[in-house]
């Protein structure tokens, strides 16, 4: 039988009095978690709280900071910053893109090119990273996008500095140019001033290689704004810490004169004191316009440099590589008098000359007759140096050219850099595994061809080294320390002096192929210098067998001969030396007048820029000129043909001959 559990008045209270108890203790844990809570909240975490709620009403915003000036030997600006409105659209803010793009057409005239590259880079961009609608945009579009802000969500009118090359085209490949930091640039530093509207990163030349000393450091402002974003007032700014700024040894007017200087050519020239080895011009023509590209270049823009077969994009000072042809004589003498030849002794020179079974022939087909060193340097005799280069082999030639700075890589603030090749028996060796040197490669080196190849800048700085007997290296920034210039070059003194005499008989003498290059100065000044042909395709007997032109105005452009021209001023007291290579300039003594006017500027500007003015006539204007007008064939190419004309008097009126150069052939 089941017992019945009695309840009484006393076992009732019991339990009361310990469930009162439980749920107490229970409310207590309860409290006691909530309060730890509240103190944790407001106490350790107060800063971090705080600093939420205040970003509610407060925008922190970094500040580009301003790029230090790129200025010239004396002061005079090459790159610099100007205020600039401009309109970015932020990817993640973006909604209704076709509805927004849209709008912005209209408010801003874009173009069907604009709008492309916009979507575009739309689709590339990270949700963080700002796209460039328009860049430097005048106050009433800057204004009317400003005001139809709250209807653009994802677009950021701003104001700011861009960046400014007065000289355009022509320091394009110095300077080079700036642009938006890519997605990958930010992904390897994380850093916000990357992906920061408005903010520009060195894309080439020295705006790349000295981004760290141009760059600067960001400011910060903070700014109380609503819920939907709209600014109420300015909190405080932290000012940016601008960029340093950057000296350089190049003189901004000579070149200004260089790049103009070259003209509708695709060449370079380089301009080198040769008492300091700085380097006062470096003109690589044609060019683009480092404005546009920071601006933003439009597809078309694009289009029609690379496809453009004179390489704009391309630095030929630099990046060009290109047989030196017979610049390089004067070396191969200084090789020849070292060795121990006889300056004196004359060789025959009948207009070719046989190695075994084959003819290497002279560029003058009907031969000098007997000639010396010092004739066979001015007259550019190939039979002389042929003769004389069998005697002492390639070694000694090689040596000097080292010696004199073909092959070296020089250390300068410039991207992408090619030093060429100087050969000889132990290149050949390394190259072509064991292959052994032949005579026939002793002929074509000595000659400029061959294996050798060599870059503007090391021709300038052969030229520099024979002008001053210096081992100089090349400077191009003041305000760097850098250690002493070389010394004496390894050189005897009396052929040095003998070389840079046969040099100036080159320009000044009765036999000279350089005769175009006469300085005619008030002051008498004298050029010394040597012109060179290089074959850009090998000639083989039977084309010779056939006759024709090989390396003229009968070939299509890309297989004409280059011409090259190295030189120096004054020829008693060098000061100055000069390298101009013309692509496909047919023969040597073309670059010979350009050099001319370009150290002509140095001495007197007026008759150097009269002289320019009178030549861009023919050419059809200034580079920015020529560059518009091309710019402009180039977008209508496609264009129907128009059926052509006469005029109404049945006359048809001829164009004025472009103006051109009276040039020795070589």
């Amino acid at each position: 039988m089941k017992r019945t559990r009695l309840i009484t008045e006393q076992t009732q209270a019991y339990t009361f009095t310990r469930r009162a108890f439980f749920l107490g203790g229970a409310q207590a844990a309860v409290g006691l978690v909530l309060a730890g809570r509240m103190a944790w909240l407001s106490i350790a975490q107060n800063e971090r709280y705080t600093s939420l709620s205040e970003s509610n009403r407060v925008q922190l915003t970094l500040v580009p900071p301003r790029r230090g000036w790129i200025i010239d030997r004396n002061g005079k600006p090459i790159a610099i910053n100007r205020t600039t409105f401009r309109v970015d659209i932020i990817p993640d803010q973006l909604k209704s893109p076709d509805a927004v793009l849209g709008q912005l057409r209209q408010l801003l005239t874009l173009t069907a090119d604009d709008l492309d590259r916009i979507r575009s880079d739309l689709k590339a961009a990270r949700g963080y990273q700002p796209v460039p609608v328009a860049e430097n945009i005048d106050y009433e579009h800057f204004a009317a996008v400003s005001v139809h802000q709250p209807s653009l969500p994802g677009v950021a009118p701003a104001s700011g500095y861009g960046r400014y090359y007065p000289g355009g085209a022509a320091v394009a490949h110095l300077v080079g140019y700036v642009g938006p930091a890519s997605a990958a640039d930010y992904d390897k530093t994380k850093d916000p001033l990357l992906i920061t509207p408005g903010f520009k990163i060195g894309k080439e030349g020295l705006e790349r290689t000295m981004e760290k000393w141009l760059r600067g450091k960001p400011g910060a402002k903070r700014s109380e704004v609503t819920a939907h974003g709209k600014v109420v007032r300015e909190l405080t700014t932290r000012p940016e810490v601008v960029g340093n700024a950057l000296q350089l040894t190049i003189d901004a007017g000579l070149q200004r004169y260089a790049a103009a200087r070259l003209g509708p050519e695709s060449a370079s020239a380089v301009v080198i004191d040769t008492r300091t080895g700085g380097i006062l011009a470096m003109a690589s023509m044609p060019a683009y316009d480092p404005n546009s590209f920071s601006d933003g270049i439009s597809h078309a823009e694009w289009d029609l440099l690379s496809n453009d077969d004179h390489l704009p994009l391309t630095n030929k000072v630099m990046q060009g590589l290109y047989p030196p042809g017979s610049t390089v004589k004067p070396m191969v003498a200084l090789a020849l008098l070292e060795a121990g030849v006889d300056p004196n002794q004359t060789v025959s020179c009948s207009g070719r000359y046989r190695l075994g079974n084959a003819y290497f022939h002279c560029w003058r087909r009907g031969g000098h007759g007997p000639v010396d060193m010092n004739r066979a340097i001015a007259a550019s005799c190939d039979v002389y140096f042929y003769t004389m280069a069998r005697l002492i082999g390639i070694d000694p030639i090689a040596a000097m050219a080292r010696k004199l700075g073909l092959g070296q890589e020089f250390d300068l603030p410039m991207p992408s850099q090619r030093y060429g090749t100087v050969p000889d028996t132990a290149w050949k060796a390394r190259r072509y595994k064991g292959a052994k040197w032949s005579g026939y490669d002793t002929l074509n080196s000595t000659i400029g061809q061959g294996y050798m190849l060599a870059n503007p800048l090391q021709l300038a700085m052969m030229a520099a080294r024979i002008a001053s007997g210096n081992a100089i290296v090349p400077r191009m920034i003041v305000n760097k320390r850098y250690p002493p210039q070389g010394g004496a070059l390894d050189v005897g003194s009396d052929h040095l002096a003998f070389v840079r005499e046969a040099m100036s008989g080159v320009v000044n003498g009765p036999f000279g192929t350089g005769g175009s290059g006469r300085l005619n100065l008030p002051g008498g000044e004298l050029m010394g210098g040597k012109t060179g042909t290089a074959q850009v395709r090998r000639i083989t007997m039977a084309m010779r067998a056939g006759g024709g032109e090989f390396g003229g105005y009968g070939v299509p452009w890309k297989y004409r001969d280059h011409g090259l021209f190295v030189g120096f001023a004054p020829v008693h007291d060098p000061r100055y030396a000069v390298s101009v290579v013309i692509e496909h300039g047919m023969h040597g003594a073309a670059g010979a007048p350009i050099a001319r006017d370009i150290l002509t500027w140095l001495y007197d500007r007026k008759r150097a820029e009269d002289r320019l003015a009178f030549l861009e006539q023919g050419w059809g204007g200034s580079i920015e000129a020529r560059m518009a007008r091309k710019a402009e064939a180039w977008a209508h190419r496609n264009d129907p043909k128009p059926t052509d004309t006469p005029p109404d008097n049945g006359t048809q009126a001829s164009p004025s001959p472009p103006a051109t150069e009276e040039a020795d052939p070589e």
